[in-house]
């Protein structure tokens, strides 16, 4: 297969555009299976994680579709539309950001278990809440994550690192964060992470920073590691 190592910057980008090419030309035609995560990962000499944004982007996109168990196929696509999803493709990649995440959120955490007032750790208490009460009602409780992170941003004292949480939670209003959301947010996966921002305000409330970066940090790999798991189900259409 005519495959090529690629450099590492906006990896998803460029495996996407080599797949997408290789539609195009005609090395997977309509129906054909595309070699395993794993195998594009090593032929193209990138992590599974740079490989599953690429292919979620393509499935967005309406390029190939996804068959829990049985692999991913291409989908019967007119030549133009192939052209037209490259020229649209600017979104930041989810696995990307959780990476960026990591780094920002967890000093943010520690600086916040320093500075928090009684009044920004009751709003985090007021948002965990909000997370678990729409769990237990079998919902997603998105607005509630977002609550409680932006809640500890606030709390850091700086401006400029609440604006950069902020616009990294921007980032998961995209269709390819909402794409991998439908494969891999599940009860189970929710309720630990439910519990994992419990660690977090545990933290915070005892004002020691070491520990409340440690749990941010431990939060987010794990958040993840979830996301780069196998793939689980089918998305609902």
């Amino acid at each position: 297969m005519p495959l090529t190592t690629i450099e590492p910057q906006r990896l998803y980008l460029q495996i996407a555009g080599q797949l997408r090419q290789l539609m195009a030309d005609g090395e997977f035609v309509t129906g054909a299976r595309l070699p395993a995560e794993r195998d594009l990962a090593k032929q193209l000499g990138v992590s599974r994680p740079s490989v599953r944004e690429a292919l979620i982007a393509l499935e967005v996109q309406g390029l190939i579709e996804v068959r829990t168990g049985s692999g991913i196929y291409v989908r019967p696509v007119p030549a133009g539309k192939l052209a037209a999803a490259a020229s649209g493709e600017t979104e930041w990649g989810p696995l990307e950001v959780m990476s960026a995440r990591q780094v920002v959120e967890a000093e943010v955490a520690a600086l916040a278990a320093q500075q928090a007032s009684r009044s920004q750790v009751k709003a985090m208490r007021s948002a965990l809440q909000r997370m678990r009460e729409a769990a237990q009602q079998g919902q997603i409780p998105r607005a509630g994550d977002q609550a409680f992170h932006e809640a500890i941003a606030k709390a850091c004292g700086n401006g400029v690192l609440l604006d950069i949480v902020q616009r990294l939670w921007q980032a998961r209003e995209g269709p390819l964060f909402e794409r991998l959301g439908t494969y891999f947010e599940h009860p189970a996966s929710w309720q630990a992470a439910i519990e994992e921002h419990q660690q977090v305000l545990d933290a915070i409330e005892a004002g020691d920073a070491s520990a409340a970066r440690k749990a941010m940090q431990k939060h987010l790999k794990q958040a993840h590691k979830r996301y780069s798991a196998s793939w689980r189900r089918a998305p609902a259409r």
